[in-house]
């Protein structure tokens, strides 16, 4: 009998890509076969944490007084829509044929994850190796196949995406079930979606508090040179300063001239990927992460899920390898040769399970116009990031005049671009994207020709008001700022930041806060889109207690799962942590007086949810449940309802909610095309859609 290795994947596309390296063509019901390997894949997560009615029935409701809900031991069960996935691998797993497996999903904490629960629900014992490679083109593929690593060596990246799980379970649906069943109302917390949605209340909090002031410069024309003042508070000095300095003479009391050196940027991780293509192309951090994983699954660009800025050193010859090529190959039009300089992007201890993201060998000679716009326009990013980062330093030369009046300093400032460097192909990119970088320097700004014993006689005085300005409103680029930044104030540049979630879960993060009416984009322009709070995300601020809502708390829980990822922290010390703050918040947490102010009802309530026990509130097409994790709804436009000719009314689906039957005259039958009584009752199990049946 033929043994086989069992390889699984995270994706279909990714399996398929595997097999085809190494020999696996033979298409079966749910895997491919060849060459001693049977290749199968998972479709995301197909086994996931149990439900909370899972431990006990009594929790299928939302009750205070059932919190809080401490799992002890963890129990998992299969994801409903992908168990016919799961059943075939849980069958490979168990064949006779298959001597061992090989890990394959994505290689990060995830992908691990993943994994790790579908081997343990099966019950499988049969020896794992890991394949964890960055890019999926078919060297690099040949090349992990060639080097498999047992899978014990990922033991602690396991342990800490089981702990991030699980702590967000024990948060999540604690503190949910705490907040909306004490107010009434649904109310999404999540470990790290709360302190993100502090931090940009916060924010909005500034903005409105804002009180603008006036201030005050006075400008002298020396006649081709224009100086300023310092800034003043008090314009009456201004007035003073402007009539004293008024046709008087002005002298040259210093003239200083350096020069400044710019390096050229960092390769892209995740987050500055994603913060760039927000800023410059108006994209969302989830459609910067979809087009990025895209690319990476068609061998466009290594792999996306990664908080690495450098290369390991091995790498230099393959960087040298893919400018050439970029260089030559390319959409953009560059000159023949161009400046590389691989030390710029090498440094092996600054890169742990993946390094920078790349362009890869087969994107350079493609043609772009196959791919869909947005992965065009990503892989295009990642491309010229390349090409800046390997590039030279600009040189700018910097003036500054200082002119004296009437014993009164005054100053001007002008730069001259010496040496373009790596800025003069990100300013022709930037051009082609018809976009502008906050980052760019504005053109030259020289100073005339000057000399210390230069003096303007009779100059003219003026005064110049300005207000300051409120803080901005947050963009999803700098959001991802403040979320990477969460946490490191007052750190030095080369101490590990701690950061609200990692480069893969942050996006996911920004679209709950979204999809549960906590936060929404506001869009101001052609590519910039606000984000800011909504009214219920404010209040939703305003009633939790500080250790749910501080950035730097959960930033802290952060930077121990890392810990517990190198094997420094023992995950029970962290997970204990997270019950104990659970269970303070069950026992000391009070609702505020006069909280309908902050959460009116401005839905019709007919009754409450027969799954969860939140309330089932009146929309334009049904009755639905205000718990949006809850799938229960009462359609208007019910089969059942129309076919007898009878409209699903705000009165008989309260009755339905309250008694679970309810009598109904006149109803239409399509057999005997006539009317009859019968009571109707609400026969809900559970699934997608509620059902109904009939007693006489």
């Amino acid at each position: 009998m033929t043994s086989y290795k069992l390889v699984i994947a995270e994706k279909p596309s990714v399996a398929r890509s595997l097999a085809a390296v190494i020999g696996a063509i033979q298409k079966q019901n749910g895997y491919l076969e060849g060459k001693d390997y049977l290749v199968s894949w998972s479709v995301g997560y197909l086994v996931e944490l149990a439900a909370p009615s899972v431990y006990d029935e009594k929790y299928a409701k939302w009750r205070g007084e059932d919190l809080p809900i401490l799992p002890q031991p963890w129990q998992y069960t299969v994801c409903e829509k992908t168990s016919v996935q799961f059943n075939i691998l849980k069958q490979l797993m168990n064949d006779l044929r298959v001597e061992s497996l090989i890990c394959a999903t994505d290689a990060g904490r995830e992908g691990e994850l993943i994994f790790r629960l579908i081997y343990a629900l099966c019950g499988c014992r049969k020896p794992v190796e890991r394949l964890w490679i960055s890019s999926m083109e078919e060297s690099t593929i040949r090349e992990g196949f060639q080097n498999l690593v047992p899978s014990s060596a990922y033991d602690s990246l396991h342990l800490a995406a089981l702990c991030r799980a699980q702590a967000d379970w024990l948060v999540g649906i604690n503190a949910t079930r705490l907040y909306s069943t004490m107010y009434g109302k649904t109310l999404n917390i999540g470990r790290v979606m709360t302190p993100t949605l502090s931090m940009v209340v916060s924010r909005e909090a500034r903005i409105v508090a804002f009180q603008p002031t006036s201030f005050y410069h006075v400008q002298l024309d020396c006649g081709g040179l224009i100086v300023q003042s310092e800034r003043l508070p008090d314009r009456g000095e201004a007035e003073r300063i402007s009539a004293l300095c008024m046709g008087k003479d002005a002298k040259v009391s210093s003239l200083e001239c350096k020069e400044r050196t710019e390096n050229p940027p960092k390769l892209y991780d995740l987050t500055s990927l994603q913060r760039d293509a927000n800023r410059l192309l108006g994209y969302t951090a989830q459609q910067t992460l979809d087009y990025a994983q895209s690319l990476y699954e068609k061998k466009c660009c290594t792999y996306p899920r990664t908080d690495s800025r450098f290369l390991t050193e091995h790498m230099e010859a393959s960087v040298l390898e893919l400018v050439d090529m970029i260089t030559r190959e390319s959409p953009f039009h560059l000159p023949s040769s161009i400046s590389c300089n691989p030390a710029r992007v090498i440094d092996s201890s600054k890169v742990s399970d993946h390094h920078a993201i790349l362009p890869t060998a087969n994107a350079a000679g493609m043609d772009f116009s196959s791919l869909p716009a947005g992965e065009r326009s990503i892989l295009l990013l990642i491309m010229a990031r390349l090409l800046c980062a390997v590039g030279e330093p600009s040189r700018t030369e910097e003036t500054t005049v200082t002119v004296e009046c009437e014993g009164i300093c005054f100053t001007a400032k002008g730069s001259h671009r010496v040496e373009l460097g790596w800025q003069a192909f990100e300013s022709d990119f930037y051009a082609a994207f018809k976009s502008t970088s906050e980052n760019q320097e504005p053109q030259d700004k020289r100073l005339p020709k000057l000399n210390t014993d230069m003096v303007f006689p009779t100059v003219t005085a003026s005064i110049q008001e300005g207000q300051t300005a409120p803080p901005r409103h947050y963009t999803e680029d700098t959001l991802l700022a403040a979320m990477e930044a969460a946490g490191a104030e007052g750190l030095r540049e080369d101490v590990e930041r701690k950061g609200l979630g990692t480069p893969a879960t942050r996006a996911g993060v920004l679209e709950k806060l979204v999809k549960t009416g906590l936060m929404e984009r506001v869009k101001t322009g052609k590519t910039t889109v606000l984000v800011r709070p909504t009214d219920k995300g404010a209040s939703l601020i305003a009633v939790l207690p500080e250790e749910l809502q501080s950035p730097e708390l959960t930033a802290e829980w952060e930077q121990r799962l890392r810990q517990i990822e190198r094997g420094e922290l023992e995950p029970e010390v962290f997970m204990r942590d997270i019950r104990d703050m659970v269970m303070n918040l069950v026992n000391t947490s009070q609702p505020i007086k006069d909280a309908h102010v902050l959460f009116p009802d401005d839905q019709n309530t007919i009754g409450t949810c027969p799954r969860c026990g939140s309330q089932v509130v009146e929309g334009p097409k049904g009755f639905s449940c205000a718990n949006r994790d809850c799938r229960f709804s009462l359609w208007k436009d019910n089969r059942f309802f129309t076919s007898k000719r009878k409209v699903l009314t705000a009165a008989i689906a309260a009755v339905l909610l309250k008694e679970g039957r309810v009598p109904v005259k006149g109803l239409y039958s399509e057999k005997t095309r006539k009317t009859y009584d019968a009571t109707v009752v609400l026969d809900d199990t559970g699934d997608q859609y509620v059902n109904f049946k009939l007693e006489f």
